[in-house]
């Protein structure tokens, strides 16, 4: 999407977020009468298909994390037997007591809670994504400040590669994020972070692995850093949580991330990922039950009664939580890693082929996330050409990039030479580039060509756009 001059961004720049307007009815306001629900599933069945084929190819990044069409299947079968049920009415439904305590047992043992000392002692809860699990251990370190420690201005030190959702809960949370540069091989640069911490400081953040180039930072020194200094340390894992544990396993080189490092306090990790589990999905991690209540409200005193909740939501769908489980329990380990050896015959194929394209690099040494980079060509053209060719790469900035994340939709036969071939081609169309600037570059190098007020200006734009009929 062109950045656009000063002066109001004008409605057509956001037309292709309207593509069914011309095709079908609108609803600005209620029907007198209801549709014919059969109508309005062929109609759903109709756009469901239309937006499927886009991924089914295996050409997008990202996005899709699926164990296959009759996995979601039964996902939705499940879903359906619990989607009325409202999990903040225990009474009413024991059965989510069940799935969530299971779910946070099951990942918390993935993510070697049996190495801690009271290894029944690493807790957790199910929240509704990555930025749940990520802002909540934020409001927690800051609770944990005020109480012990009397700080008001807290500070949390994150690498700049960490993921914006630390940015939000700063944001939301008047906590005060210290963003240090990452160092030139892309990790959180230790050094840099330990001469920013002072008295106001309640902890420490690093990735397993980052959202831009799917790395692990240093965290075993991050774990020592942090007991050093009697900090807590967050290490988001809602990236790789669900991953990494299983490339450990079949032998890749994962540096420890989890809780058999000392110094972690907390962790995210999504289930609606590398989890196979439905959208909306993740579990937080603590290393202590006395952590976890700080991220608990109550009130006593209200007159429709007493009123708790542990996470951000109240009133939530059984659905979610019963689907998650069911996703966990019937791929079991054999499953989960039979996929990422699916998954990683691709990565690996790309990885290998790309060593032999002179003008791309890759960023560190990754696994399932491939981030290209180049000092020849302007990777933006060739971004624009792979597009060209159907695939959606996740554009980077700050150096200029795009990565590939390989989920399971890219594991279909041929798949990694086709898109070995199209780079190869994407590189020969970058060193002759067209006259204009590259479509990629117009959004991804926004940040630095435009004021910062104007790049809000279209971002905004385009959310208010999103909410229109």
């Amino acid at each position: 999407m062109p950045m656009k001059p000063p002066g109001g961004v004008p409605a057509s720049v956001f037309a292709d977020m309207h593509p069914y307007r011309q095709e079908l009815e609108s609803y600005a306001r209620l029907p007198e009468k209801g549709r014919d629900q059969q109508d309005i599933l062929r109609e759903l069945r109709q756009l469901a298909g239309r937006e499927d084929a886009r991924w089914e190819t295996g050409q997008c990044s990202g996005s899709y994390y699926h164990a296959g069409r009759e996995h979601f299947a039964f996902l939705n079968q499940v879903y359906g037997l619990f989607s009325h049920v409202n999990l903040l009415q225990r009474d009413m439904c024991p059965s989510g007591t069940k799935f969530e305590g299971e779910i946070v047992s099951m990942t918390a043992r993935l993510l070697n809670s049996a190495c801690v000392k009271a290894p029944d002692e690493v807790v957790g809860a199910v929240t509704s994504g990555g930025s749940e699990s990520i802002m909540l251990p934020m409001l927690v370190y800051r609770e944990k400040a005020r109480a012990e420690r009397g700080i008001t201005v807290p500070e949390i030190i994150a690498p700049a590669t960490a993921h914006p959702a630390f940015d939000k809960g700063a944001w939301y949370f008047g906590i005060k994020l210290v963003k240090v540069p990452a160092g030139p091989d892309f990790l959180a640069d230790v050094e840099a972070m330990r001469a920013r911490i002072n008295s106001n400081t309640v902890a420490l953040v690093g990735s397993a692995g980052n959202y831009p180039h799917g790395l692990v930072d240093p965290l075993e020194r991050l774990s020592d850093l942090a007991l050093e200094h009697q900090l807590c340390m967050h290490v988001d894992g809602c990236y790789g949580g669900f991953i990494l544990p299983w490339l450990e396993r079949l032998g890749y080189d994962i540096h420890k991330f989890d809780f058999r490092l000392p110094g972690v306090t907390s962790m995210s990790c999504d289930t609606h990922k590398w989890g196979y589990g439905p959208k909306g999905a993740s579990v937080v991690l603590y290393r202590n039950r006395a952590l976890r209540h700080y991220q608990y409200f109550s009130m006593t005193d209200w007159a429709g009664g007493l009123y708790a909740s542990p996470t951000f939501a109240g009133s939530r769908s059984g659905g979610i939580s019963a689907a998650t489980w069911a996703a966990m329990v019937s791929l079991g380990e054999e499953g989960y890693l039979e996929i990422v050896r699916q998954i990683m015959a691709v990565a690996d194929t790309i990885k290998k082929g790309v060593a032999d394209i002179r003008e791309i690099k890759l960023a560190g040494n990754p696994t399932f996330c491939l981030a290209f980079m180049s000092d020849v060509v302007n990777i933006y053209h060739v971004n624009d050409y792979l597009a060209s060719r159907g695939w959606r790469m996740n554009g980077l900035q700050s150096p200029p990039g795009f990565h590939f994340c390989i989920t399971r939709p890219q594991t279909v036969p041929g798949l990694a030479e086709r898109f070995l071939a199209d780079l190869r081609a994407g590189v020969a169309y970058a060193k002759t580039p067209p006259p204009h600037p590259p479509e990629s570059g117009a959004v991804y190098g926004a940040a630095a060509a435009y004021p910062p007020a104007l790049v809000n200006q279209v971002i905004f734009g385009q959310i208010d756009e999103s909410y229109q009929v």
